[in-house]
């Protein structure tokens, strides 16, 4: 997959108005920023500072694996857990995020293998209304 990428990021924003950040890490059924995910969020907090009108709505998906009712807790839980990272470590204001949980509704691979259950699990960015 792609390295996480501000302007990549602001490209895809404003061409389909959203865009996959891969790279930010959670262990399995948790909702806490692993320490990997730095790098990841440092792109996206940069993202922000380049545009500071852009208000962004912070979606989690999971893979299939598990009851949907748990994956969408979980993928909500984690959204805010991206958005509440960008606000504290970096310094985002926190009325421009906005956490969404999709779980499993969205996935952009089969779930039949690890690989595309590993392209399923992402945060994806998408533009919000301001």
């Amino acid at each position: 997959h792609i390295s996480a990428d501000a302007a990549f990021f602001a490209k895809d924003l404003k061409s389909i108005g959203h865009v996959a950040v891969y790279g930010i890490h959670f262990d399995s059924g948790k909702a806490v920023v692993k320490p990997e995910s730095k790098p990841a969020l440092d792109e996206v907090a940069k993202l922000l500072k380049s545009d500071p009108q852009l208000r962004l709505w912070v979606v989690g998906h999971t893979d299939s694996v598990g009851k949907v009712d748990d994956n969408l807790r979980l993928a909500q839980a984690r959204a805010e857990a991206v958005a509440a990272e960008l606000a504290g470590a970096h310094g985002v204001a926190g009325n421009r995020l906005r956490g969404f949980g999709a779980g499993p509704l969205a996935p952009v691979a089969e779930n039949d293998t690890e690989a595309g259950r590993a392209k399923n699990r992402r945060v994806e960015l998408v533009r919000a209304p301001n």
